[in-house]
């Protein structure tokens, strides 16, 4: 047991590497402590994961300052300040460069950095998620696969090779533009929908079909720089029993508020498909909800739910 509060910074995929085949390395929570250090719990498979909030609301984390394509330094909120604008103070938001990074094909400008960054080759692609709702989106080379880790996409294609970060996102407006393809999908949305996930074959059909079509339509931007390509992202290996139709449900609790405990079982993206102590049944857990927010790690157990049979 453990009273030392840790601001949750969210979940982090690795990069993924071929030689540990198709599962990899698990992903991690990071944490940090109240002196800046970071702590990174693994979420794998049998992982016991028991918390209770210790602080209502939800924190700033800070703000990255950009040096080139594998370099950048995360400053931590001088005053650990509250909030406002998704994960960030006022002050950290207009300091953060890589808010920058979105209006740079329209001809914002960038510090040499955050340049930098973007000057190296990106990637577009259409994600797939547990109901069929698609979304197109660009991942930088290095993190070409961690971004659809993240995403907590269950099937992926990469439609596009762009020589930048420019072209890519010209590529990816006309994607949404003319193709009707959105650039966000909702995390609530996400989750609910692997509670009760569509076949795998479904999911698979419908992502080559939009991705086919996204790479109809990027062919007529006129625009020089990038070349199409037909790439199948590799899902997780830890993702694929929550990805599958095995019987869950939604998590029954708020992660708000109170005391939580259970042990994952699977991982995709920042959801976890987690069983409580003293129940037959498995959850969706949306750890993401616990970014921003303070915790205390400890043995704490989930309530089960009173009348199980209620959640058939």
């Amino acid at each position: 047991m453990t009273d030392t509060p840790y601001l949750v910074h969210g979940v982090s995929w690795p990069a993924h590497d071929d030689r540990a085949g198709s599962f990899g390395s698990p992903p991690v929570l990071r944490l940090q402590a109240p002196d800046g250090t970071f702590r990174e719990t693994a979420l794998d498979d049998g992982t016991r994961l028991g918390f209770r909030l210790a602080a209502e609301g939800k924190s700033c984390l800070g703000h990255y300052r950009v040096h080139g394509p594998a370099r950048r330094d995360h400053v931590l909120c001088r005053n650990s300040s509250p909030s406002v604008r998704g994960y960030q103070c006022d002050r950290c938001f207009v300091q953060d460069e890589f808010r920058l990074m979105h209006d740079f094909h329209r001809g914002g400008g960038v510090p040499p950095g955050l340049r930098s960054y973007l000057m190296q080759p990106h990637w577009l692609y259409v994600a797939t998620f547990a109901d069929g709702t698609s979304k197109v989106g660009t991942a930088s080379d290095l993190r070409k696969w961690q971004r659809l880790a993240e995403q907590g996409a269950v099937a992926a294609s990469y439609i596009a090779r762009a020589a930048d970060g420019r072209v890519v996102r010209v590529l990816e407006d006309l994607v949404t533009s003319d193709g009707g393809l959105p650039q966000q999908v909702r995390s609530a949305a996400k989750a609910a929908a692997l509670a009760a996930p569509a076949p795998a074959d479904r999911i698979k059909a419908r992502n080559s079909a939009l991705a086919a079509f996204a790479r109809q339509v990027a062919s007529t931007a006129g625009e020089d720089g990038f070349e199409l390509v037909d790439e199948t992202w590799s899902r997780p290996g830890l993702a694929d029993r929550l990805c599958s139709e095995t019987a869950r449900h939604a998590y029954p609790h708020s992660l708000e508020s109170d005391a939580h405990g259970f042990t994952i079982r699977s991982v995709c993206g920042s959801f976890a498909l987690a069983s409580l102590d003293g129940a037959d049944l498995e959850f969706v857990v949306d750890l993401g909800r616990l970014k921003g927010r303070t915790i205390e790690l400890g043995d704490h157990r989930s309530e089960v739910p009173a009348v199980q049979e209620a959640l058939f």
